[in-house]
Formats: structure tokens, C-alpha cells, sequence
């Protein structure tokens, strides 16, 4: 049985997934704005993929026994100054959301949880690639010089990510 202390904790993230997946589904509301729909298009499908890390830790909970508790999601930014800072802002999102990972992965093996602690390494693993994804189209954006050509190529270029699957696992999902 999960401690009610790991149970608080998990129904939290699950509130921070819910609440990555609206900032992402702004941020594309505010690309689309601009015309970059590739762009949008990039943060629609991260959108989904919090979406569906929210539901693989509901899932979790529900396997364990423990009870969720969906809470009030907070509503997002709407603006931006640029499409670099809606992606320096996403930077800045995923490595507030590692840390609140990593707490959690600390608080499972606090509470000796080592079933949890093995579902959340998968998100430890899973946010050194989220942070190394968006670093990377900052850096570019910024190589660029943030407009003309670049912009939209880069537009281009992000249009094509694939649609995120559901990750095969403890968990559920």
C-alpha cells in the first residue's frame, strides 16, 4: 500500500502534468497567433505527451490501490515575447518539472517505496530527454537570430514531430 504521504505527493504531479499540458496547449494557441504552425504544431504534441505522463502516473495510482484526487488547474501565460521565449520558457518549465521529479523519486525511497521509485526513474530518465529536446531548439532559435529565414525554417523542421505514444510499462500506460 502507497503511504498517504507518496499518495499527496503523486496526486500533485499529477496536478503539474495537467498543468504542463495547458501551459504547452498556450503556448501553441500563442504560435499559432504568429503563423508558425509548425511550431504549434511542436507544442501540441508535447501537450499530449504531458497529458498522457499525467494519465500513466493516474494509472499507477489506480494499480497500487491509492486513491487520485484531481485538483483545480491553474490557467497558464498566454503571451510571450517571441517564439525564442516561448521556448526559453519550455526550458524553463521542464527543468522546474525535473526537480519536482527528482523530489519525488527522493520521497519514494524516503517512504522505502521501491515500487514507485522504479515508475518515477522512468520519468528521471524521461526528463534528461524533455530538457535535451527543448535546450536544443533554444539553442538553434538563437543562432538564428529569431526571425527571417531561420524562423522559418525552423518552423518547418518542427512540424514534423510524430504524435507521442503511450509508453508501454508500470504505470498503466
Amino acid at each position: 500500500m502507497m503511504s498517504p504521504k507518496m499518495t499527496d505527493a503523486l496526486n500533485q504531479q499529477i496536478n503539474e502534468e495537467y498543468f504542463s499540458n495547458y501551459i504547452y496547449l498556450a503556448m501553441a494557441a500563442y504560435l499559432e497567433d504568429m503563423d508558425l504552425e509548425g511550431m504549434a504544431h511542436w507544442m501540441r504534441m508535447q501537450a499530449q505527451e504531458e497529458y498522457l505522463h499525467a494519465m500513466k502516473i493516474f494509472d499507477y495510482m489506480i494499480e497500487r490501490g491509492a486513491r487520485v484526487e484531481l485538483k483545480p488547474v491553474a490557467a497558464p501565460p498566454k503571451e510571450w515575447e517571441s517564439p525564442l521565449a516561448a521556448f526559453e520558457a519550455a526550458l524553463e518549465h521542464e527543468q522546474y518539472m525535473t526537480g519536482n521529479i527528482n523530489t519525488l523519486a527522493d520521497l519514494a525511497i524516503n517512504e522505502r517505496d521501491h515500487a514507485t521509485n522504479n515508475v518515477l526513474q522512468w520519468y528521471v530518465t524521461e526528463q534528461v530527454e524533455e530538457e535535451a529536446n527543448v535546450d536544443s531548439i533554444v539553442k538553434k532559435l538563437k543562432m538564428m537570430g529569431g526571425g527571417g529565414q531561420g524562423l522559418f525554417m525552423m518552423d518547418r523542421e518542427l512540424a514534423s514531430r510524430p504524435m507521442p505514444t503511450i509508453v508501454e510499462g508500470a504505470g498503466g500506460a
